[in-house]
């Protein structure tokens, strides 16, 4: 079955992990956790499903790929032992729905792509580095991170509070919106640190001071080579952290050169109806199927 899709070859990169949380968070929030009659949760499967498809019926791609962490163990905490080490453990009614949204990434004809010791930010980085050599790339996030992955030929769609509200970001847009390059957003996150994924950046510096200095200086080489000209206090902090600053900016970039094993003929979406169907009535969620148009 094929879907009404662009005239030229579009591949669009889930940020799976991404999904998943936003899905599973915005319904838990209203204390009504959707179940299987056997009391499985699937809250987060259906969530994701409503957040997928809508921006497949937006941006029509003809190519899916969705990316995955495999774990909390990656390059990057062997760097940084405390990277992450601020998030709580995921809530027990999300644990069985990982597996349960990658069987229906499996049943879409979806490759579910990760690899050991990255994030489904490096596997991302790769494969937008690698079919951006022949086709569009969209990448579809919550995570501003992403943002230094834009391109002329990739651009990052962040979702927005609500559903179906997106940004979608080129280097117009973000150059617009920012007054940032691409590049610039691993310089800013050096400096700046970022909470979230618990790295500190240069102690004393937040995002204002952090955003004002890469856009004088251009980047952290520029920033390093005018020292003298900035102000007493802010040189001070950066000659005090200036290992945290090169080790955050490392811990901010996303890889795009990992070993993946991902060939675009098998991210082409072309949907198999009675194996669509046949996954979500066993998870008891038919009204995907109908809202699909697969049935």
């Amino acid at each position: 079955m094929n879907l009404v899709q662009s005239s030229k070859d579009t591949i669009l990169l889930v940020d799976g992990m991404a999904l998943m949380f936003r899905a599973f968070y915005a319904s838990a929030a209203t204390g009504y956790i959707r179940r299987t009659k056997a009391g499985v949760p699937t809250n987060a499967v259906y969530g994701f499903m409503r957040y997928f498809w809508d921006a497949v019926q937006r941006f029509g791609p003809t190519h899916i790929a969705c990316c995955w962490d495999l774990g909390s163990k990656t390059f990057r905490t062997e760097q940084f032992s405390d990277y992450k080490g601020n998030r709580s453990d995921a809530p027990d009614e999300l644990i069985p729905q990982f597996s349960m949204i990658r069987e229906v990434m499996d049943s879409l004809g979806i490759p579910n792509v990760s690899s050991p010791g990255f994030e489904a930010d490096d596997c991302i980085g790769t494969l937008s580095s690698r079919f951006g050599q022949e086709m569009d790339v969209l990448v579809l996030t919550g995570d501003h991170d992403m943002l230094q992955l834009v391109s002329e030929r990739t651009s990052v769609i962040i979702m927005k509070k609500g559903h179906g509200n997106y940004m979608v970001y080129t280097p117009e847009a973000l150059m617009e919106e920012k007054q940032l390059t691409p590049g610039q957003i691993v310089d800013l996150k050096g400096l700046m640190g970022d909470t979230s994924d618990n790295y500190p950046g240069v102690r004393g510096i937040g995002e204002k001071t952090a955003l004002k200095l890469v856009q004088e200086h251009g980047s952290v080489e520029g920033i390093l080579a005018n020292l003298d000209q900035l102000s007493k206090s802010v040189r001070a902090k950066i000659e005090a952290d200036l290992d945290m600053l090169h080790l955050s900016r490392q811990l901010a970039t996303i890889r795009c050169d990992i070993e993946l094993e991902c060939d675009v003929e098998t991210c082409r979406l072309e949907l198999n109806p009675a194996q669509v169907v046949s996954k979500f009535e066993e998870l008891e969620m038919a009204s995907v199927s109908t809202w699909m148009g697969v049935v």
